[in-house]
């Protein structure tokens, strides 16, 4: 059983009686005229068979005991392949995500209809869709547009959401994923390295995000987890930032927030160093409370603690600590965003919410910051970290945040 077939029976497995699964691997939404956007899997769809091609469905069904999985897709298409290539064939997809029964994606309506024939004496009989939604205003997805229709053809049919159920599969990482998320990581690394090698005053901005994403095309990473944040003075206390277009100055600190991704599996990791490769002493100050924090953090990631927990530790240590250092305004004058999140297919990964404790093989970002607009200082300090059974291990341990390692990696690569 390979572990797309596994994930597919412990979801399965989480439904009791009768039901029926599906799954879209979506669309590339149209951009303008006959230029789509790049397509982005459905990442359930794909943790749960990874193929990565469009217009895809997965049906799965336990009825009376019986299970059974299909996946349909498109046909091969001979004109299309001298165009853009071909589409995957039966045997690759049965290859890939184990499953056997390949269909011509034209028969999906009616293989729901015949299950709904099959079921319809069954009241508790349910059929469950991915129906996520982050805003009231987004594009209609795939699985809503299906399930709607089935609404509206079978008044009577229970549908289900099955996304809380894919959240509590993904929040826990197994060895392959954590795998991938290593190796974004270190392509996350080079980026990093080749920026500060490259960096000097009087550059622009999107020169650090164009060598950061050289790096990933050396490395033959195809996707970023994001926008690049790419941030130099003032501009890196905004924490969003992302017009990556200003000239960066002598004396200015730059901050960059970003991330490779190996098999969709992202990294997501926050740097600050200086334009000129040396930190002034009022930067140095603010830059090591900083570090300060993300250890806290580090020290106190482990299962059974909760993540808003873990973000009032950072509250209460610049509660203390700020006024030291002349910063009198309340603590949300300069600290303004949480200090984690979960990271995993998606770069904000499904999410337990930050009231959800902890577990083991959750992987979680470890990301405090300072920002003091009047001094033009922005400094983010950005881990992933494991948590494990022991406590927490930072899986980019490799990339290197002392002020002094900086100031001498720097300092060699000029």
């Amino acid at each position: 059983m390979n572990l797309y077939s596994s994930r597919r029976q412990q979801i399965l497995k989480a439904f009791a009686g009768n039901a029926a699964l599906m799954f879209f691997s979506g669309k590339a939404i149209m951009r303008s005229e006959d230029e789509a956007y790049p397509f982005a899997v459905n990442r359930n769809f794909y943790y749960l068979t990874g193929l990565d091609k469009e217009d895809m469905v997965l049906l799965m069904y336990n009825i009376d005991g019986t299970i059974r999985e299909m996946l349909f897709i498109l046909p091969y298409d001979e004109t299309l392949a001298r165009w853009v290539g071909g589409r995957m064939a039966a045997e690759e997809a049965t290859r890939i995500s184990g499953i056997e029964d390949v269909r011509d994606r034209s028969e999906l309506d009616d293989t729901v209809a015949s299950i709904l024939n099959r079921t319809r004496r069954d009241n508790n009989f349910r059929f469950c869709f991915d129906l996520w939604h982050y805003t009231m205003d987004q594009e209609v997805s795939m699985a809503v547009s299906y399930a709607n229709k089935l609404r509206e053809r079978y008044p009577s049919l229970q549908i289900k959401d099955i996304y809380p159920v894919m959240t509590d599969m993904r929040l826990i990482k197994d060895e392959y994923e954590i795998n991938c998320i290593r190796k974004a990581i270190h392509t996350t690394n080079l980026g990093i390295q080749q920026m500060m090698r490259s960096i000097k005053p009087e550059l622009n901005e999107m020169t650090m995000e164009g060598v950061f994403n050289f790096v990933l095309a050396q490395s033959l990473c195809k996707e970023n987890a994001f926008p690049c944040i790419a941030a130099s003075g003032e501009r890196a206390t905004i924490l969003h930032y992302g017009s990556n277009d200003h000239v960066m100055k002598d004396g200015e600190l730059f901050l960059c927030d970003l991330g490779a991704t190996h098999s969709h599996y992202c990294a997501d990791i926050s740097r600050t160093f200086p334009v000129n490769g040396r930190f002034s002493d009022r930067q140095k100050e603010i830059y090591q409370i900083v570090l300060n924090a993300q250890k806290i953090v580090e020290d106190n990631a482990r299962v059974g603690v909760r993540m808003r927990d873990l973000n009032q530790m950072v509250v209460d240590y610049y509660r203390r600590e700020l006024p030291k250092h002349g910063l009198n305004e309340d603590v949300s004058e300069y600290y303004f965003h949480s200090v984690s999140h979960h990271l995993g297919l998606d770069t904000h990964d499904v999410d337990g919410g930050m009231g959800a404790v902890l577990k083991a093989g959750n992987v979680i970002t470890n990301e405090p910051g300072l920002y003091i607009a009047d001094e033009g200082i922005g400094i983010r300090i950005e881990d992933d970290l494991l948590i494990t059974g022991t406590g927490c291990e930072v899986l980019s341990k490799e990339i290197i945040k002392q002020i002094d390692e900086i100031e001498e990696f720097m300092k060699q690569g000029q």
